[in-house]
C-alpha cells in the first residue's frame, strides 16, 4: 500500500512536530519552508562584539508550554539538555524596595501575597482551581480532542467553566483576589497575545491556557545553547526519519481540487502532489492559499494585532542584580509600571491608537546567560531577554531610540553593574511582522479573545468533525499559532492536528 503523501507548509515548531508524528506513522512527508532555515519565530541571530560572536534568540526565548510527551516522543528529550530555575519569580511594582516572591506552593504564595500586597482573598483556591482547569486542558491535548463548553462543564462543573473559560479575566480575578497588585500580576498573561481587554468574554481562559504546558509542570525553562536548538534538532531528527525538507521554497499556488501545489525554489518551479496538506503557517497565509472567497472575506473580521516588544541586552561581565538571593541569578523577574487593574487596562488598550508608540505596562526579564551557565556553558557575554508591553504595531525598533532607552534604563536600574551593558537591540511588533511574516506582528498570530479562542480558535466549517480543517476542505488543515490552543503552548497544535489527520486515515 503506497504511503500517504503529506505536504506541510511551514517549518516552525508546529510544522516540525506534525512532520515528526506523521512520518513515524508511515506517511511520506515533505516540508516546505519559505525561509533559508527552519524554526519560524524560534530562531537565533548573531552579533559581533569586541571581536567575538554571540548568538541570541530573535523571537521566542524560553521553553515552557510544550507537552512532556511531545518532547519525549519526538526524540528531543534524548538530544537536548534543559534547565528550569527553582527560585521563586521576583516581582517589582513602582516604588518597591524589594520584590515579592512568587512561590510555587499555593499556601506559601498565599502567605507571601498577604504579607507583601495585603491580599486577603483566597490565592490557594485560585491556584488549586486553576490546576483543575489545566489538567482538563492537558487531557484534551493528549487525546487531540477539540474543546467544547459541554466537555468543560462535564469535567469542571458549570461554575468553574463560567469563571475560567467563558468568563472575563476581570470577573475571575475579582472572584478570588482582593489586592490590586495580586490581580495585576495574575492578569499579565491575558495581554500576551495582544491588546485584549480584561472585560472581554473568554479572556479568563488565557490564564490557565498559559500554564498548560507539561514539560516543566507549567513553568518556563531554558534549552542548552538557546531555544532555537529545539527546532534545529527536531529538523535533524525528522530528516533522519526520512522527512524531505525544502528550504527557501515559496508556494506559488495550491490546487485543492487536484491535490497539488506549485512551489518555486532556486528560481525553478516544481509541482508537488499531496494526499493531505497541512498549513503550519499564520491563518492569513493558509486561507489565502486554499480558502474560498467567503473564507478569505472572513479574515477581515479576525483580530491579529500584537503589542509585545523585545529588548535583547548583552553584558561583558555577568549581571549582578541588586535584589534576590545569591543563587537567584537565573530567576525570572517581572517589572510592572502600573499597580491597579484600571491602569493596566488603560495601558493595554492605549496602543490601539497608532499615534501612541509605547505605553509602559510590564516587563518579563529572562536571564538567558545565567541559565546557560547553570547548564555548564560559558558564553562570551552575559545576555538578558526582556519581553515587554505595550507597543504599537506601526514602527520598527530602530526608529524608536527613545523607547529602547526607556526600557533599557528600567531594566538597568535593577542591576549593580549596569555599566557593563555594551549592546542592546529593540524589536517591535512591526519587526516581528517583517521578520516572521506574522499579520499584526503577533507571535500568537491572532489575539486570544472571544470568538478567537477555545472552541473558536479554528478555521473549519465543521469544527466538531474536522477541527483543524480549512473551510469545507476535508484534506487541507491549518495548525499554526493561530489555531487551538495557541502558539505559546509550543507544538501542541501541530501534535493535535497530526493526530486528527491520522485518525481520519485510521492510523492513530
Amino acid at each position: 500500500m503506497p504511503e500517504e503523501k503529506v505536504v506541510i507548509v511551514g517549518a516552525g515548531i508546529n510544522g516540525l512536530v506534525a512532520a515528526n508524528y506523521l512520518r513515524r506513522a508511515g506517511c511520506d512527508v515533505t516540508v516546505i519552508e519559505r525561509g533559508d532555515r527552519v524554526g519560524g519565530a524560534c530562531v537565533s541571530a548573531s552579533v559581533n562584539l569586541q571581536g567575538k560572536a554571540q548568538q541570541y534568540a530573535l523571537g521566542a526565548s524560553v521553553l515552557g508550554l510544550m507537552q512532556d510527551y511531545v518532547f519525549r516522543e519526538t526524540g528531543l528529550a534524548d538530544r537536548l539538555e534543559t534547565f528550569v530555575p527553582e527560585q521563586p519569580k521576583l516581582v517589582f511594582f513602582p516604588g518597591d524596595r524589594k520584590p515579592a516572591r512568587i512561590f510555587r506552593d499555593p499556601a506559601e504564595l498565599d502567605r507571601e501575597l498577604a504579607d507583601r500586597w495585603g491580599e486577603s482573598g483566597d490565592v490557594e483556591a485560585f491556584r488549586n482551581d486553576e490546576a483543575r482547569v489545566v489538567h482538563f486542558l492537558q487531557q484534551g491535548y493528549r487525546a487531540a480532542q477539540p474543546p467544547t463548553l459541554d466537555d468543560a462543564r462535564d469535567a469542571l462543573g458549570p461554575a468553574l467553566t463560567d469563571l475560567w473559560i467563558s468568563g472575563s479575566a476581570r470577573d475571575l480575578l475579582d472572584h478570588y483576589l482582593t489586592a490590586e497588585r495580586s490581580k495585576v500580576y495574575m492578569a499579565m498573561t491575558v495581554t500576551e497575545s495582544g491588546p485584549v481587554s480584561l472585560f472581554s468574554p473568554f479572556s479568563a481562559f488565557t490564564l490557565p491556557l498559559m500554564d498548560s504546558g507539561s514539560i516543566f509542570g507549567g513553568y518556563y525553562g531554558f534549552v542548552s545553547g538557546g531555544i532555537w536548538r529545539i527546532t534545529e534538532e527536531l529538523d535533524r531528527i525528522n530528516r533522519e526519519l526520512g522527512v524531505t525538507t525544502k528550504l527557501a521554497a515559496r508556494v506559488r499556488s495550491v490546487d485543492t481540487a487536484a491535490g497539488g501545489l506549485l512551489i518555486e525554489q532556486d528560481g525553478q518551479e516544481q509541482s508537488l502532489r499531496y494526499d493531505q496538506l497541512l498549513l503550519a503557517t499564520d491563518p492569513m497565509t493558509a486561507i489565502r492559499l486554499t480558502g474560498k472567497e467567503e473564507d478569505i472575506r472572513a479574515l477581515g473580521r479576525v483580530r491579529f494585532r500584537g503589542s509585545s516588544g523585545k529588548l535583547n541586552l548583552m553584558f561583558d561581565k555577568p549581571v549582578r542584580w541588586k535584589h534576590g538571593a545569591a543563587d537567584a541569578d537565573s530567576a525570572f523577574r517581572f517589572l510592572f509600571s502600573v499597580d491597579s487593574l484600571d491602569a493596566f487596562e488603560r495601558a493595554t488598550l492605549k496602543v490601539m491608537d497608532d499615534d501612541i508608540a509605547y505605553e509602559p505596562g510590564y516587563m518579563q526579564v529572562y536571564c538567558e546567560g545565567a541559565a546557560m551557565r547553570e547548564l555548564g556553558l560559558e558564553e562570551p557575554f552575559d545576555r538578558l531577554a526582556v519581553f515587554f508591553k505595550n507597543l504599537s504595531v506601526v514602527d520598527r525598533g530602530d526608529l524608536l531610540p527613545d523607547v529602547e532607552k526607556r526600557v533599557r534604563e528600567t531594566v538597568l536600574a535593577q542591576i549593580e553593574n549596569a555599566a557593563d551593558c555594551i549592546w542592546s537591540r529593540l524589536l517591535t511588533p512591526r519587526d516581528l511582522k517583517n521578520l516572521f511574516h506574522f499579520p499584526g506582528g503577533n507571535l500568537d498570530h491572532t489575539m486570544l479573545l472571544g470568538g478567537q479562542t477555545y472552541f473558536d480558535r479554528n478555521f473549519s466549517a465543521q469544527p466538531s468533525k474536522n477541527f483543524y480543517g480549512v473551510g469545507e476542505l476535508e484534506n487541507v488543515y491549518v495548525c499554526g499559532s493561530g489555531t487551538y490552543p495557541c502558539g505559546s503552548v509550543t507544538g501542541t497544535a501541530g501534535y493535535m492536528c497530526s493526530q486528527q489527520l491520522l485518525r481520519s486515515l485510521n492510523k492513530a
